[in-house]
């Protein structure tokens, strides 16, 4: 039985290296292929490194707005409320202690906590080739030659969502209601970048910039200029 499993290891590496994608025109229409670089979609799945990247990045993100005011950020209170003794009630200093109303907050929230979280350059690198490898096994990778737009036009960009759920045969790229799609722009476009900003469920963002929380809130990931991308995307991957 041994042997076996290391014949099934080694056909199941021979069947990633070959591995190819299709390249779709803003119509939807097949216009080649491409050799998908194993060192980007080829590396194992790495939930606990995507998990701890993922949870820091969100961490990193976080506006921390909670706060509240103690004691002695509590306007009023300056006066005693009654004299020490003799009045037969319990001592107290100021009317904006804690124990009274309108009075400071104990231990309360503070907007000067810091959330944010240390992520080394090697984890999120690996990080976002583990997403990228998942994204494309799973079969959610859509690579388009170019995104071309002369004005900011949302019909048009409607459309060209359209034409590739058809040609790719991904019917809910346009019925998805929410984080259908990240597209990876070889570089920053304002034709693009502002025809898709309407959509609620798209969200487009530069190869460079791409990140794991990004990949894997959206259910597809569709590439403009697969070669530029994958060359990018290589540079940082041998960085790692």
């Amino acid at each position: 039985m041994a042997p076996a499993k290391k014949i099934t290891k080694k056909v199941q590496k021979a069947e990633l290296i070959a591995r190819e994608a299709n390249i779709f025109s803003m119509e939807g229409e097949k216009v080649g292929s491409i050799a998908l670089p194993e060192s980007i979609f080829g590396v194992p799945w790495r939930s606990d490194l995507v998990h701890q990247v993922t949870t820091a990045m969100q961490a990193n993100a976080r506006q921390n707005r909670a706060h509240t005011k103690d004691r002695s950020e509590v306007s009023g209170g300056g006066k005693k409320p009654w004299k020490q003794k003799g009045t037969g009630q319990a001592r107290h200093g100021s009317s904006r202690s804690p124990i009274w109303r309108h009075g400071g907050v104990t231990f309360g929230p503070r907007s000067t906590r810091d959330y944010s979280e240390k992520i080394n350059r090697r984890m999120r690198v690996g990080a976002l080739l583990s997403a990228l490898s998942k994204k494309a096994k799973d079969g959610e990778i859509i690579l388009v030659d170019t995104f071309t737009m002369n004005a900011p036009k949302t019909a048009m960009a409607k459309g060209v969502l359209e034409n590739l759920a058809k040609g790719a045969a991904v019917a809910d790229l346009v019925t998805k209601k929410s984080n259908a799609a990240l597209l990876a722009l070889a570089t920053y476009n304002a034709n693009v970048a502002k025809s898709f900003h309407n959509f609620g469920n798209v969200m487009t963002e530069e190869v460079r910039n791409l990140n794991p929380v990004d990949v894997l809130t959206h259910k597809y990931l569709i590439i403009e200029n697969p070669e530029t991308a994958f060359a990018s995307l290589l540079a940082r991957a041998k960085s790692k």
